[in-house]
């Protein structure tokens, strides 16, 4: 048997290297297995954020927008001789789909009540534009004084606001309301949520308030032992944040 210098034999040197070599081998599939576990850490999480960020948009509901607002049918005189003082005029807002302008909103919800009250043949009311006025001044003073009822932080009601502009009625009735624009907000109904976005859709939603509102509902269609209305007047505000006040007011005229 063969010997190397240092007394071994050759068949044990043989050995030896296969094992080493066998030692490379399996040295370079571990370097292998971590970088291929490296670029696991790397680019797994940015596969992850992919995924989510598909999953986030599948869970967005895409709602159409609405179509711009119809030519408003003119409520009635928007100069009367006597106004409140405080009445602010007409404001705006701005949404993606138009400009929604007080002035259109009152003469759509002031269609649309009066379209309410045929279908259960009661006679129109007449738009007066002091009663408008009135209204208007009371939505403003809300949105000013960050309250929502019919009496104002005065203790004053829609009675002593009228008597104050000129004794103006002697019998009122007066709805109030309150939501937002650009903003998806409860449906009338309860059941889900919607965006206003033109005056015609704020319009409608206003009156729809009213409605599904048994109080609101009796004032527009006069169930009640008074006198009937014939005039009212719609004034609706709207802040810089997109709150919207309304309030419409019914008279009976001295």
């Amino acid at each position: 048997m063969d010997r190397d210098h240092n007394g071994r034999s050759e068949t044990t040197t043989r050995q030896e290297r296969a094992l080493l070599r066998s030692l490379a081998r399996l040295m370079v599939i571990v370097v292998v297995l971590g970088v291929v576990a490296l670029a696991g850490a790397i680019y797994g999480p940015a596969l992850m954020d992919e995924l989510e960020e598909v999953e986030a948009v599948d869970d967005v509901d895409i709602v159409d927008q609405p179509s711009p607002s119809s030519d408003p049918p003119p409520a009635g005189e928007r100069d009367p001789e006597v106004t409140d003082p405080d009445d602010p005029d007409e404001t705006t807002v701005e949404t993606d789909v138009e400009t929604v302008a007080t002035d259109d909103v009152e003469d759509f919800v002031h269609a649309e009540v009066n379209d309410r009250r045929a279908d259960h043949d009661i006679a129109e009311l007449e738009w007066d534009g002091t009663v408008a006025s009135v209204s208007r001044a009371h939505s403003h003073d809300m949105a000013e004084r960050d309250y929502f009822d019919h009496i104002n932080p005065d203790s004053e009601g829609p009675f002593d606001r009228f008597e104050h502009v000129d004794d103006y009625c002697r019998a009122y009735g007066e709805n109030i309301a309150q939501t937002w624009v650009d903003r998806p907000v409860d449906s009338p109904e309860g059941v889900d949520t919607q965006t206003y976005e033109t005056a015609e859709g704020l319009a409608e939603g206003l009156v729809d308030q009213w409605m599904n509102s048994t109080d609101h509902r009796d004032a527009i269609l006069e169930n009640h032992d008074g006198p009937e209305w014939d005039r009212g007047g719609v004034g609706v505000y709207i802040d810089d944040d997109g709150a919207v006040y309304a309030s419409h007011n019914f008279c009976t005229e001295r």
